[in-house]
């Protein structure tokens, strides 16, 4: 009985340490995390149609002109460098986010949101870059997809991830997303109820699960000293 308490601690332990190196793993970005910043877009009667709070991160692979290869590239859009435009319709709702870097390097990061009106469902449908960036052979870059399906949301309700998040618009092109909070349609001067992407519903599972395997391993153990005290007793009493 003791060896098999000994081996669902090392099964615990082993689990804990799983957990850990996925949450710190998670969290690893040698570019550094990216500054958070608010963007909307206006309407005709000046009326903000569409909100998104978050930072975000460009990793984008282009041919470098004094290298003669193609190179990746991570970028950190600065909030204080970006201005925000775009437009909303009943269906569709578009984000363009206009970056000039001080060191000459320009971004046009364009964001494309769906409605279906029948499901009063939205989603991320399409992305596209323009770019001009340092030590680039014949600028500018551009790359999209129009074919996307990330960000899920209901009409009225906004889409909310607090972790980090990947976007892969093409294979030379994804997006890391950062506390990621925005409402492309039936924004009403404040974010509606928000439904969570799936990395923040892990999230709140693993505390949970942890403290379950926890709790089964304290029962085992006082389980295995009470069948060890009884049997120590049955001893006694045999002597």
């Amino acid at each position: 009985m003791m060896r098999f308490t000994f081996v669902l601690s090392a099964l615990f332990i082993g689990l804990l340490a799983v957990v850990l190196h996925q949450s710190v793993a998670a969290d690893a970005n040698t570019a550094g995390t990216p500054a958070w910043g608010s963007y909307n877009v206006t309407n005709s009667n000046g009326s903000i149609c569409l909100m998104a709070v978050m930072g975000l991160q460009l990793n984008v692979s282009y041919h470098s002109a004094s290298d003669n290869k193609t190179v990746a590239s991570v970028i950190n859009l600065q909030p204080n460098a970006t201005s925000a435009s775009g437009d909303c319709e009943t269906e569709t709702a578009t984000l363009i986010l206009s970056s000039d870097g001080a060191d000459g390097q320009k971004t046009n990061l364009t964001f494309v949101f769906s409605l279906n009106t029948t499901s009063k469902k939205y989603h991320l449908s399409g992305v596209n870059l323009s770019a001009v960036l340092l030590d680039m052979k014949d600028p500018p870059l551009l790359v999209g997809n129009p074919t996307l399906n990330y960000l899920p949301g209901t009409l009225d309700h906004s889409y909310m991830c607090r972790n980090q998040q990947t976007l892969t618009v093409t294979q030379g092109f994804s997006i890391h997303t950062y506390q990621l909070h925005v409402q492309p349609f039936g924004y009403n001067g404040e974010f509606g109820p928000a439904e969570e992407c799936q990395l923040d519903m892990d999230d709140m599972l693993i505390p949970i699960i942890v403290g379950a395997a926890l709790a089964g391993l304290v029962l085992i153990v006082l389980v295995a000293y009470l069948i060890g005290r009884k049997r120590s007793h049955a001893g006694y009493q045999t002597i």
